[in-house]
């Protein structure tokens, strides 16, 4: 995680200098109106959405229609509390943060509420200053974490992507495909003569290059359905999901063209396609088909000269 940050540093100081302002949904929960009405006016003031809840039971009930990123619970309430909510929460929703609020001091302590699965505690009365200081403590610790996140699943050169969640990714939609029995596909594509473009004009002009075939990728597939990511060195991956074999035919000659438009010397792409199969082999084993079979397309493409987009099922009827 160390080398990311430091191959990001740019990137990770633009984020963290931002991480403050962005607006959370909240909920809070007590059976006190009074209480309710005053957090409910605090946190409006600060500009994050919330909703409100009376006791454990209906904050549940709220959470299972809309999850929320933090939640301020009462501890004592009728029906549910709030140490059986926050334990609740972190089972069902573990990245929500939850800040307990109590003014009986003798019966919980910090530590209790801590090991129950809150990340702060705060006794009544409460100082608005003090709670708006531990709220801001707490999005920011939300913003390092999704960023950690983000530069460990993406390729900092690209942005598309790594091959760490590809892998991830593989094995949610292959699990997700069979048991929803639609067609899973995978393209994997390789640059031709990237290196002779590398050797000539240096490494840099080689991850502009890399950098606009990421943006051809991104502008050729379905958004929010297609995922592209960057397989390694100059290879790149594309995921299909519920997409018929002449569709995701189309889906990669498109990238081909795409990319032969960007008018890199004499560079192109070499695509192959494999659909997933469900077979005895086991889970592991039919992915790791499945990503061998749209390699051995994509090499197959290569030595026929490039160019060329293969699909897997076709390379054993020639």
């Amino acid at each position: 995680m160390l080398e990311i940050l430091k191959s990001s540093k740019n990137q990770v100081g633009f984020f963290l200098k931002d991480l403050p302002q962005e607006p959370q949904q909240l909920l809070l929960v007590d059976d006190d109106p009074t209480i309710l009405n005053l957090l409910a006016e605090f946190i409006s003031r600060l500009g994050h959405q919330y909703r409100t809840a009376g006791d454990g039971l209906e904050a549940m009930s709220l959470l299972e229609q809309s999850s929320a990123t933090i939640v301020i619970t009462d501890i004592l309430m009728p029906r549910m509390d709030g140490m059986e909510l926050i334990r609740e929460i972190k089972k069902l929703w573990p990245e929500t943060d939850v800040v307990a609020i109590t003014g009986y001091s003798r019966d919980f302590h910090y530590t209790d509420v801590i090991k129950a699965g809150a990340c702060d505690f705060i006794r009544k009365p409460f100082n608005l200053d003090e709670l708006e200081a531990k709220l801001n403590r707490i999005i920011r610790e939300r913003g390092y974490r999704a960023l950690l996140k983000r530069l460990s699943i993406k390729d900092v050169l690209t942005n598309l992507y790594n091959r760490r969640f590809l892998d991830q990714k593989l094995e949610e939609e292959a699990q997700r495909a069979t048991r929803q029995n639609y067609p899973l596909f995978l393209i994997i594509l390789d640059l031709d003569n990237f290196k002779e473009l590398n050797d000539t004009l240096g490494h840099q002009a080689g991850d502009e290059v890399l950098q606009r075939l990421a943006g051809v990728l991104s502008n050729s597939i379905r958004r929010n359905v297609d995922i592209p990511f960057r397989f390694g060195g100059d290879e790149f991956a594309v995921m299909i999901p519920e997409a018929g074999t002449e569709q995701v035919k189309q889906i990669a000659e498109r990238m081909r063209r795409n990319y032969l438009n960007e008018d890199i010397g004499k560079t192109s792409l070499s695509l192959g396609i494999s659909r997933f199969r469900r077979t005895d082999s086991g889970l592991r084993e039919d992915i790791n088909d499945f990503i061998h079979k749209a390699d051995v397309s994509m090499y197959t493409a290569k030595k026929a000269g490039g160019n060329k987009v293969i699909f897997h099922e076709e390379i054993k009827k020639e």
